[in-house]
């Protein structure tokens, strides 16, 4: 369980791909100061398990399902990723309820700034549009965001894309790797884990009737 506050920008150092998945080696210094073997981080938004690590990077492991489900499968040598080790159950939660589990990869659509904050606009699925809501929370590459608007919801069958908005602070568009989105840009998003519940409670085929 993460809260989506990034604790560090690290840095993939290497990558490995097989027939089984994909191995990752992240350079973060700050992340691994008290890491332990099998331990929960999040990845640019997805929960992943560390396999090994030493002072300064760690590994990991993405299977295929982790790779049909996220943009870790595009992530290069000198890819920056944001980071969160997960919480304790005594840790404050700056963020949301974060699962670390990505439901699909958004695009982005457009950057404008707006005073000395940053709208971001992005699209994805209409079949995820159940989940947000006006000032709703959105996890995108593993950062705890605030729906700052949202499109309508499609008509059924529609296949057209659903859109929703966030305004970024400059602390936020600094210290994480959503500084650097721009228009196409592909993102992780995973939506609100208590929306999904109450979609699934009050009509468990709502996101079904919308593919």
């Amino acid at each position: 369980m993460f809260s989506g506050i990034v604790e560090e920008v690290g840095e993939v150092i290497e990558t490995n791909d097989s027939a089984d998945g994909r191995r990752l080696k992240i350079r973060a210094p700050q992340t691994l100061k008290d890491a332990v073997m099998g331990e929960s981080i999040s990845v640019s938004g997805c929960c992943l398990t560390v396999v090994q690590f030493e002072a300064d990077w760690f590994a990991v492991d993405a299977v295929i399902e982790t790779l049909r489900r996220t943009k870790i499968g595009a992530l290069e040598r000198g890819s920056r990723v944001n980071l969160e080790k997960a919480l304790k159950v005594s840790d404050r939660l700056g963020g949301h309820i974060v699962t670390g589990h990505i439901d699909t990869v958004g695009k982005v659509l457009s950057v404008e700034q707006e005073g000395f904050s940053y709208l971001v606009t992005f699209a994805t699925e209409p079949r995820w549009a159940p989940y947000f809501v006006e000032k709703g929370s959105v996890c995108v590459d593993g950062v705890s965001l605030t729906v700052a608007d949202c499109g309508p919801m499609p008509e059924k069958n529609s296949k057209d894309e659903f859109w929703f908005k966030v305004a970024l602070i400059p602390h936020t568009w600094d210290v994480t790797t959503l500084g650097q989105l721009k228009a196409g840009s592909a993102v992780n998003i995973e939506t609100d884990i208590i929306a999904r519940y109450v979609a699934r409670l009050t009509n468990h085929n709502l996101a079904a009737d919308l593919v």
